[in-house]
């Protein structure tokens, strides 16, 4: 059956009746979180409505998916203009990728875990051939204007990099990008994650800047490895006695190895981790402490698959991201 013929899910948004299609490839079976087990720890899938949203935009910009169209345009062999439904007719995939922003400090809350319904971007980007482009860079441009560069290899090395219609079984929230937005695993979303996309434009770096790359924000801009304690919350008070310190750990399109916890300046001590969802997910991860009395410092840090450890080297989330152990104190009675 085609994918125009296999529609389950509908809502109207935007004043029109919109529906998503059965993935083509459907993403396994979703695991149960820590989050069931210890409260405090981030949900392992991020609900829509809690989903962080960093932009430029004031008013979120209301789109009529029956007029919304997506050009591929530049340096292609053809100009291709595809509407909601040629999209929706296209193989479609599942994929579980967590997003960050550039702007979270150590431990900040700008990331989250979803189950996105999109059309490969190489697929999209074939539909107006470009096995001869000389472009470096897509150039997305959204409904009001607003550009975002990423670098074309990422669209074409075998990640799940996508034109996402759909976020955790529904249409995409007007917040977040309705009707189709870019996700690209690995990558910070001011240089990847392109929402009320309308165009992608096959260019270079040197003839043509984003609205960042005008800013002197970085042109490629792969995600650091990081982790963030969830509970106990910085400056709280717990009782002594066996004390959950959880959180999460993200090293998006590589995967986490292992968690480590430290306490007062001790040696450090392997935490266990939380079910794997993907490379491109984030990892939760507790310890169990028996704390005694007094105030005391936790902090934390991760290691990938590579075998990289977390970076102690301090760095503000300018023009590349941030950098950095976070230690919370909190006080055992």
């Amino acid at each position: 059956m085609g994918a125009l013929g296999r529609w389950v899910t509908s809502a109207r948004l935007g004043g029109t009746d919109i529906a998503l299609p059965v993935a083509t490839e459907r993403a396994p079976a979703f695991p149960q979180g820590l989050e069931a087990t210890y409260d405090g720890i981030s949900p392992l899938r991020t609900p829509n409505a809690d989903f962080y949203r960093v932009d430029t935009r004031l008013t979120v910009p209301v789109v009529d998916v029956d007029s919304w169209t997506l050009t591929i345009d530049g340096d292609v062999d053809q100009e291709v203009t595809l509407t909601f439904d040629d999209l929706a007719a296209m193989r479609t995939v599942e994929r579980d990728i967590t997003l960050t922003c550039v702007s979270n400090e150590v431990g900040g809350p700008y990331l989250g875990g979803a189950r996105w319904l999109g059309i490969p971007l190489a697929d999209v980007l074939a539909r107006a051939g470009i096995d001869s482009t000389g472009a470096d860079q897509i150039l997305s441009t959204d409904v009001d204007g607003m550009t975002i560069s990423t670098p074309l290899q990422v669209a074409l090395d075998g990640r799940d990099a996508l034109i996402a219609i759909g976020m955790n079984g529904e249409p995409l929230p007007r917040v977040h990008g309705f009707p189709a937005r870019m996700v690209v695993p690995g990558l910070y979303g001011f240089v990847s994650a392109c929402k009320w996309i309308t165009r992608i434009t096959l260019t270079t770096y040197d003839a043509e800047q984003a609205y960042w790359t005008e800013r002197d924000w970085a042109v490629d801009a792969p995600i650091k490895l990081s982790s963030r304690i969830d509970t106990p919350r910085p400056l709280s008070e717990s009782s002594a006695g066996k004390v959950i310190v959880g959180g999460i750990a993200w090293a998006q399109h590589v995967g986490i190895e292992k968690v480590e916890v430290r306490i007062d300046g001790e040696a450090w001590r392997p935490a266990t981790l939380g079910p794997q969802v993907t490379d491109d997910y984030w990892r939760q991860w507790f310890l169990e402490w028996d704390a005694t009395p007094g105030q005391h410092f936790v902090a934390c840090r991760a290691t990938n698959k590579d075998g990289d450890v977390q970076s102690a080297v301090r760095t503000t989330p300018f023009p590349e991201g941030s950098s950095g152990l976070q230690e919370i104190a909190l006080t055992i009675t």
